[in-house]
Parts: C-alpha cells; sequence; structure tokens
C-alpha cells in the first residue's frame, strides 16, 4: 500500500508530464508550480500532497490562482492538523501558489518596492512582516559553512545599501558584452541584494522569484527547471558567494553562481553537486566531517536522525528502508522523507536499480 510520501512524490512526477504534452499554457502553469515547489527546499519546507492535486487542476485550467488560494485557505481553517510543525507545511503550500501565480504573470517593476512587494506577496498572513525591511540584525547557520553565518547587512543600512544595488543596476550598460560576461554580471547583482538579506524571513525565495522576472524582462528565455531541481544549489551558491573567513583559508567565489546562471541562461550543462561548495570540501565525505571510523562527527545541518541514517549509508551495506528505519529506530515512512532530504541536499545518490542498487555517498 503506498505512504504519503510516496504518494507526494508520485503527484509531483506528475507535473512533469504537463511539461511534455505539447500544450503551451499548460506546460508554462506547471513550470511555475514545478519552481514554486522546488524554491521550499531552500527552507527545507515540503507541500502537502493537497496542494499538488489542487495545482494540477489549475494546470488543466479547471480552476484558478484565486481558486487555489481561496482552497488553501478553507482547507487549513477547517483542518488546522494539517498544517504541519510550527505550520511549515501550511506555509509551504500557500508560498508555492503564490509564487507559481507571480510566475505566470507578465508584469514586472524593477525597483526596491518591486523587490519589498515580491516578498509582501508571498508572505502576507504567513509572517506578521511580509514586505517590512527587517529592524534588526541577523545571523543564519548554513549547512554549507559547517554552521557558520554570512555577515548581512545590517538593520540600520539596508535600505540605503539596496537602493544603491538597483540605482547601479538601472545605470548599468549591457552593450558590448558577451553572453557570458552578461551572465556572470547578473549573478553578481543577484549575490548583492540577497546578502543585505533585507527581510527577517524568505529572503531565498524572494530573490529567486524576483530574479526569473528580472531575467525574462532582460528578455532571456528563463525557464523554471533550474529552480525547479536545484534550488538547494541556488542557496548555498549564494552563500558561498558571500562568505569569507581567511584564517581557515575560506574565500569568497562566485564559481558556483556562474555555474548554476550560465545553466539558467546560457544553456550550460554545468554539473551542480552540493558537496563541492561546503566548506570541508576535500574530506573523504565532504559534506559532513568523518571520524576514522567512516561515521559522521558533526551534524553540519542535519537533524540528529538525519545525520544517523547518513552514518548508516556511510557504512556502504546493501540495505532496504526497512533495514535503515530498523537501525535507527525510526519508520520506514521516515526513513524515505530523510532519504529524499539527502538526495536534495547532495549527500547521497542512488546506483543501481530501484530493486537491486544502494544509495552511496555523493
Amino acid at each position: 500500500m503506498m505512504n504519503e510520501e510516496d504518494r507526494r512524490l508520485e503527484l509531483i512526477s506528475e507535473l512533469e508530464g504537463y511539461t511534455r504534452l505539447g500544450e503551451p499554457d499548460k506546460a508554462e502553469k506547471a513550470g511555475a508550480w514545478k519552481a514554486a515547489i522546488g524554491l521550499q527546499q531552500t527552507d527545507g519546507l515540503r507541500p502537502s500532497k493537497y496542494l499538488i492535486e489542487t495545482a494540477k487542476q489549475n494546470i488543466e485550467g479547471r480552476i484558478t490562482f484565486y481558486d487555489v488560494k481561496e482552497r488553501l485557505d478553507d482547507y487549513y481553517r477547517t483542518r488546522p492538523a494539517d498544517k504541519g510543525a510550527d505550520g511549515r507545511t501550511e506555509e509551504a503550500d500557500k508560498v508555492s501558489a503564490r509564487i507559481a501565480e507571480i510566475l505566470s504573470e507578465r508584469s514586472f517593476v524593477f525597483s526596491v518596492t518591486g523587490y519589498t512587494l515580491v516578498h509582501k506577496r508571498l508572505f502576507a498572513g504567513i509572517y506578521s512582516f511580509a514586505g517590512d525591511i527587517r529592524d534588526y540584525d541577523m545571523t543564519k547557520p548554513e549547512w554549507v559553512l559547517n554552521g557558520g553565518t554570512v555577515l548581512y547587512a545590517g538593520a540600520n543600512d539596508i535600505r540605503t545599501l539596496l537602493w544603491q544595488e538597483f540605482e547601479q543596476e538601472k545605470e548599468f550598460s549591457y552593450k558590448g558584452l558577451t553572453k557570458k560576461q552578461i551572465a556572470e554580471h547578473l549573478a553578481k547583482f543577484v549575490s548583492a541584494i540577497w546578502k543585505i538579506h533585507a527581510f527577517g524571513e524568505g529572503n531565498t525565495r524572494t530573490t529567486a522569484v524576483f530574479a526569473i522576472k528580472y531575467l525574462r524582462d532582460l528578455g532571456f528565455e528563463v525557464t523554471n527547471d533550474m529552480f525547479a531541481e536545484h534550488s538547494w544549489y541556488f542557496r548555498n551558491a549564494l552563500v558561498r558567494a558571500n562568505y569569507n573567513d581567511l584564517n581557515k583559508g575560506i574565500h569568497s567565489t562566485n564559481e558556483y553562481l556562474d555555474r548554476f546562471f550560465g545553466n539558467l541562461i546560457l544553456g550550460e550543462n554545468n554539473i551542480l553537486k552540493n558537496r563541492e561548495m561546503h566548506v570541508s570540501h576535500g574530506n573523504d565525505h565532504p559534506s559532513v566531517p568523518v571520524s576514522a571510523s567512516g561515521k559522521a562527527e558533526s551534524t553540519d545541518g542535519l537533524t540528529a536522525t538525519e545525520l544517523k541514517i547518513f552514518n548508516v549509508i556511510a557504512e556502504g551495506k546493501l540495505i532496504t528502508a526497512d533495514d535503515i528505519a530498523e537501525a535507527v529506530g525510526v519508520t520506514g515512512r521516515t526513513v524515505k522523507t530523510i532519504v529524499s532530504t539527502l538526495v536534495e541536499k547532495g549527500l547521497i545518490k542512488r546506483i543501481g536499480s530501484r530493486r537491486s542498487g544502494r544509495w552511496v555517498l555523493q
């Protein structure tokens, strides 16, 4: 019998079918939904199967985005138990719907106000500060930095810095630049506004949506697949572009973000692996520091259960999800959910068939 997580993954895969139907409107909507759902990974969120079933009705033209949002409001008003821990499932569902709607619209305003309005539209009713510039300083531990944090803009400087970045971009001339140079410049601009981290939460999702709209406004035929499939990489690349620890020999680098943008707007086929960005890259298992026994010593952004499952897989034995569940003391459903998370983070991969293959370290 198919469990809820298997059903959710099956439903997501069904969205892919719409992009191959040859019907432009359905394909475009499906792409927007895939990107919207994928972008929730940047904050470790997973939309519900109800959201995906509702998205399919929207793609098929049976309901509008307004209907989608109304249904989600009704659903969580009558079924509060389904909101998830701290309301994060409800957040994932509602923000996914709002991202898909914005990506399906033709309108766009390039300005600080336009940027903050994207945040307001995405998070209204979810965060009390939706659309408001934060008035406090903040830090945020990052997996890719071993728990370190980027130094974001101070609260008193945010408005000035945002205005400067947008004004400089407005005045910048792309005339005479190669497409590669254009892509690199755009990556730097997106990186710069993300580093300011203007909002208390939701900065990466807001920046990604704004970036997609801006690139299209510049004439690039940007598809949503990169954000649908590599949103976690996008976030980590932004972090690495804005972090230095010279005492440890760690330098900020645009290399990873340039790879992402090269694929996004130049049609390149750069390999995107999260493990290569981790500051401990070069160890036997670079994404998670290991002891002589081959087991991870530090969480590096993983939960205790995720770490246990990672360590079981690191032993290299041919085991099933049920074997892992028994060894760790969790349900098979939990194992499948966490394995999906470890795959998304670039820590493990599947080799061989579903029946006879096995999970190995990425």
